[in-house]
């Protein structure tokens, strides 16, 4: 029996566990949006605080990584359409 992997960042690259792509992933942005669907201002202080810990990951082994890159990718999708 196979085991599922789930859609979490694997430190310090950041990337998905389960797809390898950048994290938060678009199955993890999914899984994200539903378990904090009633606190969406929570889900954006939880994104936030892990964009500050990558964006001090990243930064040693990504120098090109930009800020505002990782402000689009972790914070900015989960912000609440007006």
């Amino acid at each position: 029996m196979s085991r599922r992997r789930e859609h979490v960042p694997t430190r310090p690259t950041w990337r998905c566990q389960a797809c390898g792509i950048a994290w938060p992933c678009s199955a993890a942005k999914l899984r994200l949006l539903a378990e904090y669907r009633h606190d969406r201002a929570a889900l954006t202080v939880y994104l936030a605080t892990l964009q500050a810990e990558a964006a001090g990951e990243l930064a040693g082994s990504d120098p090109g990584t930009s800020p505002a890159g990782l402000i689009d990718r972790f914070v900015s999708w989960a912000r609440a359409r007006g």
